[in-house]
């Protein structure tokens, strides 16, 4: 509440005083303002309780406004990001049957060519690309595995860079289709022991905890009864895989040594050789 006092000249008889009194309690001053002459002084009293409030109603509803607006775009963000599907895996999906009937059968000849190369004593190799296997996973690995992945889980696909691989499949969650992600780094820091160092799980574009993945390889290394053990890395979880010697049905003992990744391929090296016997001395050129 505002007060103005406006003077104005006024002539007073001699010997007569103004005639000043208190003035008016503004308690008592209606809200719409009023004008009091108070002896020769015009006091004029203006209420802004009514402007007051509505510009706080005005700021309130800014700031709901924008709330509202932060929300939705929040939202969208929320859902984008949960839709996000990686190159690679929106290249993969896209792949006609055909074609990937075509990459499934080099899989599985390369595949068939590798163990037989595997049963002869010396050197072995094999290069299998993310073009076959993604070719496997979505025809040979379908038809013949149905049961292999969770229900909420389907076309899984690989993509593979140097050093690292990434696996993507599709999952419902809560009435939202996401592309879940794994992106590991395998190697072998000896042979037939193979580590896999987990660098990230997301949904979309937003990180997943680990914990579960981590169970499931836990699980899945006590079911084939491999030995597993678990490190770390620069803070990455990194899972030991300790593979048992593998013998052909002659007895030959089959060593894994090289595993390299780079752009769209998987190069994978070893050796068969015979068993050495104890009390025998190596062999020398």
């Amino acid at each position: 509440m505002s007060l103005l006092l406006q003077f104005s000249p006024v002539a007073w008889p001699p010997g007569v005083k103004h005639p000043l009194t208190r003035p008016p309690n503004p308690s008592t001053i209606p809200t719409g303002g009023l004008i009091h002459r108070w002896g020769g002084v015009k006091v004029s009293f203006h209420s802004t309780h009514g402007e007051l409030v509505r510009k706080k109603l005005r700021i309130a509803a800014v700031i709901g406004c924008g709330l509202l607006l932060l929300i939705a775009v929040g939202l969208g963000g929320l859902y984008w990001a949960l839709k996000h599907q990686p190159d690679f895996y929106r290249q993969a999906i896209r792949r006609d049957r055909p074609s990937q009937k075509q990459a499934s059968d080099q899989m599985l000849q390369q595949a068939a060519a590798l163990r037989n190369d595997i049963q002869k004593e010396g050197r072995w190799r094999a290069l299998f690309t993310a073009q076959q296997i993604n070719g496997w996973l979505a025809v040979d690995f379908v038809d013949n595995f149905p049961d292999a992945l969770p229900d909420s889980f389907r076309d899984p696909r690989v993509g593979i860079r140097p050093r690292e691989m990434t696996l993507a499949c599709r999952q419902q969650r809560g009435g939202v289709e996401t592309t879940v992600t794994l992106t590991i780094e395998p190697y072998l820091p000896e042979p037939n022991r193979l580590a896999l160092r987990i660098r990230s799980a997301r949904a979309g574009l937003l990180p997943m905890p680990l914990t579960p993945v981590l169970d499931a390889i836990s699980a899945a290394a006590a079911e084939t009864g491999l030995r597993l053990d678990w490190q770390r890395a620069h803070g990455d979880p990194v899972a030991l895989i300790s593979i048992p010697p593998l013998s052909d049905q002659d007895g030959k003992l089959v060593e894994i040594d090289t595993l390299t990744l780079d752009n769209g391929e998987i190069y994978v090296a070893g050796t068969t050789r015979q068993p050495e016997i104890e009390g025998t001395p190596p062999e020398t050129d």
